[in-house]
C-alpha cells in the first residue's frame, strides 16, 4: 500500500527539505547556491509563498514554509523543484544524465509555538551541526545570515512566532538529543511535530494518521 495523499492546508507551518540523488551534490560552486535562490525569489512572487526560514547545503536544502492557501505548497514546491532540475542540468550540461533529487520532497507541519522556535534553530544551526563554520553567520545560504546584514534574493517573513532576542545564542546552543530525534522522526515519517493533542488533531485533518503509528506488524491479542 502506497502512502496516504497529503493534505497540506494552508495556515500551517511546513519544514519542507529535499536531498541530492545519491547524497552528490547540488550546490558545487556560489552560483549554484544564489540560482536556486534566485528560484525561490521567483515563486514567492509567483504564489504568495511565505518563507520564515532556509538553509542550503551541498547536498540538500531545508525551508520553513507558511503558504496562505490549501494546496499552495504543494503547487509551489512542484514549480520550484522542476525549475531548479532543468536549470541546474541546462547550467551543468548534464540533460538526460539522471534525476537530481532522490525523490519527492519531504514535509511535515509543524506547530507555531516553541516547536515551531525549535525547527528554526535546527534549520538554521545545520551548517553549526557539520563542523562548516563556528559562526551560523559565516554560512551565507541561509536565513540566519540574510538576518544578519547578508543580501538576500528574496524577502524573509516574520512568520506566526517572533523570534527571541536571544536568537543568535539560541541558534549557537546545542539542541537537546531527545528534541533532535523528535525532529528527524518527523522528517523520517513526514508525521507533524507539536504538543500531543496538536500533533493528533493535525494528523486527523491532514490524512497523516498512518504516520503516528508505530511500525511493524500489530501485536496480536489473543
Amino acid at each position: 500500500m502506497g502512502r496516504p495523499k497529503r493534505i497540506a492546508l494552508g495556515g500551517y507551518v511546513y519544514h519542507v527539505l529535499n536531498r541530492a540523488n545519491g547524497r552528490l551534490r547540488i550546490f558545487r560552486k556560489q552560483g549554484d547556491f544564489q540560482a536556486f535562490e534566485q528560484i525561490l525569489g521567483e515563486g514567492i512572487e509567483r504564489f504568495e509563498m511565505r518563507i520564515c526560514g532556509y538553509c542550503l547545503m551541498g547536498n540538500h536544502w531545508h525551508l520553513l514554509l507558511w503558504p496562505r492557501r490549501n494546496s499552495d505548497l504543494s503547487v509551489f514546491m512542484r514549480w520550484i523543484t522542476l525549475t531548479h532540475v532543468q536549470r541546474f542540468h541546462s547550467s551543468h550540461g548534464t540533460v538526460g544524465i539522471g534525476h537530481l533529487y532522490q525523490g519527492r520532497y519531504k514535509s511535515f507541519p509543524v506547530q507555531d509555538n516553541s516547536y515551531y522556535l525549535t525547527v528554526m534553530r535546527y534549520i538554521e544551526s545545520n551548517p553549526l551541526r557539520a563542523g562548516l563554520v563556528k559562526n551560523a553567520a559565516d554560512w551565507p545560504w541561509s536565513s540566519f545570515a540574510a538576518r544578519n546584514d547578508r543580501e538576500s534574493q528574496f524577502p524573509l517573513s516574520d512568520g506566526p512566532v517572533i523570534l527571541p532576542s536571544n536568537w543568535s545564542e539560541l541558534v549557537h546552543r546545542t539542541i537537546d538529543h531527545r528534541r533532535l530525534e523528535t525532529i528527524k522522526n518527523s522528517i523520517n515519517r513526514c508525521s507533524p511535530l507539536g504538543d500531543k493533542e496538536w500533533t493528533r488533531t493535525t494528523a486527523v485533518k491532514m490524512n497523516l494518521e498512518s504516520t503516528l503509528r508505530q511500525k511493524g506488524r500489530p501485536r496480536n491479542s489473543t
